[in-house]
């Protein structure tokens, strides 16, 4: 059974506000989530459940494994994550980025290392939060 599970646009927004640096430039970490959110991909695409838990936050793999009762790779393979397609959009604001997939939409953060879905299975609701397959507590 798949359990939906909401983001706030407005909590991640105020989540960016306060936003530390993160290291290198904007571009550099536009690029670096960009590859990292086709990286998750290339990961959904080849059916991989233990590549597609070590790009999940360590809070968001927890969350997953805690409210399916067992391991994450268990438990990734009963979520209906879309297969994104090509990104089209990348928001960095320090270390939380935003990227807009062709069908889906992933938030990822800036971890020591590097970046890590905190949200996937997401899309917008008009006047609500984004809906989400998987988040992070």
């Amino acid at each position: 059974m798949t359990k939906t599970r909401w983001i706030s646009v407005p909590v991640f927004l105020v989540l960016l506000g306060p936003v530390l640096s993160g290291c290198g430039s904007v571009g550099e970490r536009r690029s670096d989530a960009e590859s990292a959110a086709t990286g998750f991909e290339r990961l959904l695409r080849a059916d991989d459940p233990a590549g597609i838990c070590g790009a999940l936050a360590p809070e968001t793999r927890g969350e997953l494994e805690a409210s399916e009762k067992e391991s994450c790779a268990k438990a990734i393979t009963s979520q209906d994550l879309p297969l994104g397609g090509t990104p089209h959009r990348v928001d960095v604001h320090g270390r939380q980025a935003r990227v807009v997939l062709d069908t889906d939409t992933l938030f990822l953060s800036l971890f020591p290392g590097g970046w890590k879905v905190v949200a996937a299975g997401c899309t917008p609701q008009q006047g609500r939060p984004y809906q989400c397959t998987i988040k992070g507590g």
